[in-house]
C-alpha cells in the first residue's frame, strides 16, 4: 500500500524490504555492488543507496536488476498475508544472517549426498552445542 504522505523520492518501509532483498539476492548470486551497478549502468554507490533504502528503484530500474539477478520483480514484494508470502520473507530474513549465503552456496557445491547429510549433521549438532550452553 503506497503511503500517500511520503513524498514520491521519499524511500518507505516497502522500499527497505526491496533493498534488502537485492541485497540478499545479489550476496546469494557472487555480485559485488560495482559488477551488478555496472551490468544495470549505475555506480555502486547507487546500489548501496537501493540496497539501505535510501533512494527508491523505479520500476524500470528494479526490472532490470531482476533481470541480472534472475528473479522475477514479485520477488522483491512482501505479496499480502498469506502463507507464501510469509515464507518467502522468512527465506529472506534467514538469508541476511551473517554467513547464509556463504554457508548455502558451499553446501550446495557438495556434490555427495553423504557428505551433504554429513555437514548437515555437524551443523545440527553445534546447534544443540550452543543451545545446551544457554547461548
Amino acid at each position: 500500500m503506497y503511503d500517500h504522505s511520503a513524498s514520491p523520492k521519499q524511500a518507505i518501509k516497502e522500499d527497505i524490504i526491496v533493498g534488502l532483498r537485492i541485497q540478499t539476492l545479489r550476496k546469494s548470486r557472487g555480485l559485488s555492488q560495482a559488477a551488478l551497478g555496472i551490468a544495470i549502468g549505475v555506480s555502486f554507490r547507487q546500489i548501496q543507496k537501493y540496497e539501505n533504502g535510501a533512494n527508491r528503484v523505479g520500476a524500470g530500474r528494479l526490472s532490470d536488476i531482476a533481470r541480472v539477478l534472475g528473479a522475477s520483480v514479485s520477488t522483491f514484494f512482501e505479496e499480502g498475508d498469506d502463507a507464501a508470502a510469509q515464507e518467502k520473507t522468512e527465506v529472506f530474513d534467514l538469508l541476511r544472517a551473517p554467513g547464509a549465503v556463504d554457508l548455502l552456496n558451499a553446501f550446495s557445491a557438495i556434490e555427495d549426498d553423504r557428505l551433504r547429510r554429513e555437514v548437515l549433521a555437524l551443523v545440527r549438532s553445534a546447534t544443540r552445542m550452543m543451545q545446551d550452553r544457554g547461548a
